[in-house]
């Protein structure tokens, strides 16, 4: 049910979108009288975006200036300050947020733009270009993936490919993984094994690492790999107990329990698997195509990486999601629509996305974008011609609009370090994350109405 436009939100919307709690916090309604925009009939047209800072850099600025005559205004992405400025109905223009995890979540709320009208008119962003992973965008009142698009993603992989690093396998003997044919997770998880590196107690080359950009993203997908999902039809209670939820939680705790890689209580030492890998200490890491931007500034690391499919469970269907698919929305309530759907052109479809497809950091959003990716090397080659054949088995894996990725990680997390520690069965824990989690979806879903 839509609220009237321009009216502020009522409390009952508010207490649905900070009732997240491990995202937002407490609400405090400061900084709301900010300055958002100025309006079409203004001699100088300004959309403020609420984005992170590499998202749109001082040059952005620039040259969105000089390309679209539209001034940018930047303010730094803060999920409090965000709920502060859509309760008092004085939000930004467009606002950061990732597809996969936030699109449905903010979409049941009522706050987010059908931006399928606009899409319709446009001569940049044709619905015939996009990808299939801006249905993470979609959201029909039930299911992601379906219904009105309200964002789009400005790049994507497919996060559960993983990198594997020739020379590792090389110096234990392991043969390569194919590149256009996956291997089961059983055999990833050996071979992980089988790599790790250890010296007097401390690990000096992790076999594998396997977290998903969220636990809420990687569960949902190894779910769907094991033949189910992780959530009822309607979204509204998680079944960890179910053959399949069991299968994909039982593999991820025997993972953690091997100590082959980082787990939430043993995290990278940097907090994420780049440094590690570029460094060597690392055989193979769950991270999507985007990951080769990095390699690709490391000539001798980019010529022993390749990229490999998304593993399998023996007997279950081929899946291979997007995990993130990061993107922009536009608030229903955004003063400057008219000039902020031309900012999001712009970003999405020209100079920003060509830069982006030619970067290496993530497949284009845009199909006509992917000439651009790069392949003139070598190893870019290779890894492109995994990641074509990987696009065939893509689909989005829909999760709940009752629960943010940050809050369900946040249980997620503290459920779990004693399974992980071999000191809880992982049917108990099974249970365990049940009640947490279906208590926290009931909340959300009572809030949404």
């Amino acid at each position: 049910m839509r609220s009237q436009a321009g009216a502020p939100l009522s409390r009952r919307r508010f207490l649905a979108l900070s009732a997240a709690g491990a995202a937002a916090g407490t609400a405090s309604l400061g900084g709301c009288a900010m300055q958002v925009s100025t309006g079409v009939g203004d001699s100088v047209e300004t959309v403020t975006m609420m984005v992170e800072p590499d998202d749109i850099t001082p040059d952005l600025v620039k040259q969105a200036k000089k390309d679209t005559g539209i001034t940018i205004r930047r303010v730094d992405f803060d999920i409090t300050k965000l709920i502060a400025m859509l309760t008092s109905g004085n939000p930004p223009d467009l606002v950061r947020a990732v597809g996969a995890t936030d699109a449905a979540y903010f979409a049941a709320r009522d706050v987010m733009e059908e931006l399928d009208p606009y899409f319709a008119r446009s001569s940049v962003l044709r619905v015939d270009d996009l990808d299939p992973v801006n249905d993470l965008w979609r959201y029909d009142g039930r299911t992601q993936g379906k219904g009105p698009r309200y964002g789009m993603a400005k790049d994507f992989s497919q996060d559960s490919m993983y990198w594997y690093n020739t020379a590792a396998f090389d110096k234990k003997g392991v043969g390569y993984p194919a590149e256009t044919e996956p291997v089961t997770f059983e055999e990833w998880l050996e071979n992980a094994q089988r790599l790790v590196q250890r010296s007097k107690g401390q690990t000096t080359v992790f076999g594998g690492s396997y977290n998903g950009l969220t636990r809420l993203t990687l569960m949902a997908t190894l779910t769907a790999s094991a033949g189910g999902s992780l959530f009822s039809d309607d979204f509204s209670r998680a079944d960890f107990t179910s053959s399949e939820a069991r299968k994909a939680l039982a593999w991820y705790i025997g993972y953690c329990r091997l100590n082959v890689g980082p787990t939430p209580v043993d995290p990278a030492p940097e907090g994420w698997d780049g440094p590690s890998y570029q460094a060597g200490r690392m055989a193979m890491s769950n991270s999507g195509y985007w990951l080769g931007g990095m390699i690709g500034t490391d000539r001798k690391l980019a010529q022993v990486s390749r990229l490999a499919p998304a593993p399998v469970f023996a007997g279950g269907p081929r899946i291979s999601a997007c995990q993130g698919g990061t993107g922009l929305w536009m608030p229903r309530k955004a003063r400057n629509k008219d000039a902020a759907w031309r900012v999001f052109e712009w970003f999405f479809g020209e100079a920003p996305a060509k830069a982006r497809a030619a970067g290496g950091w993530g497949i284009p959003t845009l199909k006509s974008l992917r000439p651009l990716m790069p392949g003139k090397e070598d190893y870019q080659e290779r890894a492109l011609k995994a990641q074509e054949s990987e696009l065939e088995h893509f689909s989005v894996v829909s999760v709940t609009p009752y629960i943010t990725g940050d809050a369900f990680d946040s249980l997620f997390n503290q459920l779990t370090p004693a399974a992980m520690r071999g000191e809880m069965s992982v049917v108990t824990l099974a249970g365990h994350l049940n009640s947490a989690i279906n208590d926290q979806l009931k909340r959300g879903k009572e809030q949404v109405g």
